[in-house]
């Protein structure tokens, strides 16, 4: 029987512990020996050369995929916890209106019909979509996409939200639109773990790096230090430009 609405739990999931993770693909070690702890109301930014394996860590932590090796556990000790979301670098859109693509996962996660009607409202009013709400979802542009993922992720209320390069494809405008929301989940305490190529706003927004080189995290600290004190000759390699593999 579904509920009248899905509340995040007062329980919190965080930190999520990742220990001596690995994730192999035939002989390919991918990721190797992971010993990671995500906290709660920060921002982590994962980052790394090309290949490291940023986008394939964050798809392990949401449970897409499931390591080959190690652990991943949550402190709510929920194998895949509800109360998380991630938006992909390109968005994955219904083939419906922007209505519909807030309404339907709503559906999916036991909101009976009133209160699913009275979030996405609350939503499109907050992201700013009420003039885009029933406009094909495929049809907006690339900044508008990546609102439309971040504001369904939103509705559901996760305490997590994870983000693989969520402006890599955007314009410097949309771009801001995007880090301005990514500060406003973060006072809302949502905890944040994104991906990012981009030097620049990875000093924006980082409270917290994980830097990944050939699948190996090599630095993990706060984000002052590491910019201003990397640790490993990788990690000031990969500041000062140089190609690193």
């Amino acid at each position: 029987m579904k509920v009248d609405k899905v509340i995040a739990s007062a329980t919190t999931i965080l930190p999520l512990r990742l220990k001596d993770m690995s994730y192999s693909v035939g002989n390919a070690r991918l990721l190797d020996g992971i010993d990671l702890t995500v906290k709660a109301g920060r921002r982590l930014v994962v980052m790394g050369p090309n290949g490291a394996g940023k986008s394939l860590l964050l798809r392990l932590c949401h449970g897409l995929i499931e390591p080959t090796s190690g652990s991943i556990s949550w402190q709510s000790q929920d194998p895949r916890p509800a109360a998380q979301a991630m938006v992909l670098q390109r968005p994955v859109l219904l083939r419906r209106s922007v209505r519909a693509n807030l309404n339907y996962p709503l559906a999916l996660a036991g909101y009976a019909r009133a209160a699913r009607s009275e979030m996405v409202q609350k939503t499109l009013a907050r992201f700013g979509l009420i003039p885009l709400a029933e406009r094909p979802a495929r049809l907006l542009s690339g900044g508008e996409q990546q609102r439309l993922a971040l504001a369904r992720a939103w509705a559901l209320r996760p305490q997590i939200l994870f983000l693989d390069e969520p402006s890599a494809a955007l314009d410097p405008s949309a771009t801001r639109a995007i880090e301005d929301l990514i500060f406003q989940f973060s006072a809302e305490g949502i905890t944040i773990v994104m991906t990012s190529h981009d030097l620049f706003q990875a000093r924006r927004l980082a409270q917290d790096v994980a830097f990944l080189h050939r699948g190996r995290l090599i630095e993990h600290g706060p984000a002052a230090q590491f910019f201003d004190a990397p640790q490993t000759p990788e990690a000031r390699d990969f500041l000062g430009g140089a190609l690193i593999w």
